[in-house]
């Protein structure tokens, strides 16, 4: 027995030092921190430097005269509830008509929006275009990455990068230690790690979901608006739509860049200007901020093919499709973080919290349609 312990005691030890050898040896010790924090969550801003989003004149939300009287289903609070919610709030006819919160969080308190970003960074795109920045969505990504000029990636275009059918060499495996998309969040050299990746198949084709898109999005910004993604944040979005707290965007080291495909961070409030925008096509208060042809081209599917059948649910780095008889699009983060649109209603609302449901038998999202049905049954 003693044998057959120390046998296993060398082996772990071999094991340990092998791993911290290739670790160190490849460059790739952000597994390090991967496995000391195990999983992704909606506090992790504190592990990682982040660069500030600037809000100035910020105006709240106008209540609604029956803010927060009409109790909530039962059927949505426990869906809330049981997925570990820490903030939910409803926005109807442009007030504020639910909001409840869990745990510590409240209505500043800063929450990962995970791929949240992603539309974030669409929007800031049609916004470059519409300054003349960006010709337009088919000028070529390596007119601004210069890695982008040679071999397959000639051909890609912006276009191709905000309808995720870029067909990147690109491992978009959460689970995995060794994932490009683990050493994204973790790791500390982003343009590296997205500079010399191939195109493996037919550009605009078929739906791909991949961080690395929206992470070349993020440098073609940076390299069209000589600004960092917050600053640029901050200047077209949060300043705009009189956000009333300043946000949070991680960066991969010190002084760096920005993750680009997630890990902004506000409060569920100030989120909800981004839905409100796209609600009324781009307006906010009567500033058009963002051309409207950009927000319907950005929530309708985009003309690509999703397991060879008709790409139903995905814009311009937007997620869009119809529940109960409606139809909604919306941002998402992979916990289950939401900003939902149903036009039809004129209501937003948003969902932040520490899990998701599982998906359905057929793909779709579990929580979504509870959320979506939940609302409308009861605000009405």
């Amino acid at each position: 027995m003693k044998k057959a312990f120390r046998f296993i005691g060398i082996f772990l030890i071999s094991a340990i030092a092998l791993f911290v050898i290739y670790a160190f040896g490849s460059g790739k010790t952000y597994m390090f921190k991967a496995l000391i924090y195990n999983y992704v969550d909606i506090d992790d801003n504190a592990l990682f430097n982040n660069r500030k989003i600037a809000a100035t004149s910020g105006v709240e939300w106008p209540f609604a005269k029956e803010y927060n009287k009409k109790p909530m289903p039962s059927t949505l609070k426990k869906e809330l509830e049981d997925l570990k919610s820490v903030a939910f709030i409803v926005i109807k006819n442009d007030s504020l008509l639910y909001e409840n919160y869990w745990e510590q969080y409240n209505d500043s308190s800063l929450s990962n929006s995970f791929s949240m970003a992603k539309s974030f960074v669409s929007v800031m795109i049609g916004m470059a275009i519409q300054d003349g920045k960006i010709k337009s969505i088919d000028q070529h990504v390596g007119d601004f990455i210069p890695e982008y000029k040679t071999g397959t990636r000639t051909q890609l275009t912006i276009r191709h990068l905000l309808t995720m059918s870029a067909a990147l060499s690109w491992d978009e495996g959460y689970s995995s230690l060794f994932s490009p998309v683990t050493e994204a969040y973790y790791g500390t050299d982003l343009h590296k790690l997205v500079a010399n990746l191939e195109v493996v198949g037919t550009p605009g084709k078929d739906f791909n979901y991949q961080s690395s898109a929206t992470q070349l999005l993020g440098l073609v910004l940076e390299s069209a608006t000589r600004k960092s993604l917050s600053e640029n944040a901050s200047e077209k979005l949060w300043q705009p739509l009189q956000a009333m707290h300043a946000a949070d965007w991680s960066l991969d080291h010190a002084n760096g860049r920005e993750k680009a495909y997630c890990c902004f961070y506000s409060n569920a409030r100030d989120f909800a200007r981004v839905g409100s925008l796209y609600l009324h096509d781009g307006n906010w208060k009567g500033k058009q901020l963002i051309d409207t042809a950009w927000v319907v081209a950005s929530t309708t599917p985009a003309p690509t093919l999703d397991d060879g059948k008709p790409n139903k649910v995905y814009g311009y780095q937007w997620w869009t499709d119809d529940y109960g008889g409606k139809h909604v699009f919306y941002c998402r983060g992979i916990l289950g973080q939401y900003i939902v649109v149903i036009p039809d209603e004129h209501i937003v609302f948003v969902r932040l919290g520490h899990k998701r449901a599982e998906k359905a038998s057929d793909g779709g999202l579990m929580d979504m349609p509870v959320y979506v049905k939940g609302v409308m049954d009861w605000i009405k």
